[in-house]
């Protein structure tokens, strides 16, 4: 018996994300498991005002853009932002110093001089 419930204890983590399915039948079957975590902020090195545009600098293995990002911006007084990768970087050349993107207040929906927080972790 306490074989048996410890065999259950191990397995059942094991087989908690588990799909069975039996296709002796011939039926296709497909199986979408969506993403529903949300992203988490990027950690960036740094941010700064440039004129009017935000200048991050982020980690890139060498195929890091601004598009792959999405930014979520509040309107206030300052205005926050917060950037999210939205595309892992899966090239190798692992560049030391990272990458500056920019975006513009316009890309951002803001006006000129708008003060700006970025609410993303440093690292």
């Amino acid at each position: 018996m306490l074989k048996g419930l410890a065999a259950v204890a191990v397995a059942a983590p094991m087989l908690a994300a588990c799909v069975v399915y039996d296709s002796s039948g011939g039926e296709n079957v497909t199986v979408h498991v969506a993403d529903t975590l949300p992203r988490p902020a990027e950690a960036i090195r740094t941010a700064r005002i440039e004129g009017d545009a935000l200048v991050v600098r982020v980690d890139s293995n060498g195929c890091t853009s601004a598009a792959d990002f999405e930014l979520g911006v509040t309107d206030g007084d300052p205005a926050e932002v917060t950037l999210k990768r939205t595309k892992p970087d899966n090239c190798r050349a692992l560049l030391a110093e990272g990458v500056e993107l920019r975006w513009t207040f316009a890309d951002l929906g803001l006006d000129a001089g708008a003060q700006v927080r970025v609410l993303n972790p440093l690292k």
